[in-house]
């Protein structure tokens, strides 16, 4: 088959909410919700399920299942797209590279390690002329997967700076005991991180957000994670590098 027949068709029609995170903690950040985004959403699971034998394990990321970067054919309609319709509204000005990939969560709770027990960012922030932003669009239907939450820090940074160091570098009992984080998937806040935006999972729904705020998926019970692009939690993520609006 042509890769062609498998190409993302957007939806010009799709509305975007603009959905404030936390005015008080998180001036002026916000997560978009475009809800029917693809025209053909069911196409991408039909290409995950010809490429399922491609998909691998992550490298350095921590994300807790399987991956398969796509080609610019894909990445590049996607960037095109966030372009012309969420780069100016989340701050961005001009867009430097996008990275684009089909993701499986297929790791049971017990099987994680400390950095994958709390949310993360996927930008430091230390360079404030930069913006990663991100986007993850739902293709499955069941919502038991979970979808997406965004999260404000409740320590000072350097605590917290600490903490995402540590889990990079101790054992789970060591970092149990020092940062006493529950092991297994995050589900909400903790004594680390409020829960300032839950976005549930629906098929062919898509969000974005700056990625220098913490987040995570909101994955389901450990027992239904499959590798199966039909069956499992199945997930096209975007991450779109580019520079910031001057303030």
């Amino acid at each position: 088959m042509d890769l062609h027949d498998f190409l993302p068709r957007f939806n010009p029609g799709a509305r975007i909410e603009a959905v404030p995170l936390d005015p008080e903690h998180l001036p002026g950040k916000l997560c978009l919700v475009v809800d029917d985004f693809l025209l053909n959403p069911q196409a991408m699971v039909e290409l995950a399920v010809m490429w399922r034998d491609h998909f691998q394990a992550p490298g350095n990321s921590a994300y807790p299942g399987l991956e398969l970067w796509m080609p610019p054919a894909v990445s590049g309609l996607l960037d095109d797209w966030f372009r012309e319709h969420v780069r100016a509204l989340l701050g961005g000005r001009r867009s430097l590279r996008i990275d684009c990939r089909l993701s499986m969560v297929t790791l049971p709770a017990d099987a994680l390690q400390p950095r994958q027990w709390f949310c993360h960012r996927d930008d430091p922030g230390r360079d404030p002329r930069s913006l990663r932003a991100a986007s993850v669009l739902y293709l499955f239907h069941d919502p038991a997967f979970g979808g997406t939450s965004l999260y404000r820090p409740t320590r000072p940074m350097d605590e917290i700076e600490l903490m995402v160091q540590d889990a990079g570098q101790l054992d789970a009992q060591a970092f149990c005991s020092r940062w006493d984080i529950a092991p297994g998937y995050m589900h909400g806040s903790n004594a680390y991180f409020e829960r300032v935006l839950q976005v549930p999972a629906r098929f062919n729904r898509a969000v974005f957000y700056d990625g220098g705020v913490f987040h995570c998926s909101d994955n389901g019970p450990a027992g239904e994670l499959s590798d199966n692009p039909r069956q499992g939690r199945l997930t096209l993520n975007g991450f779109f590098t580019c520079t910031r609006v001057a303030t």
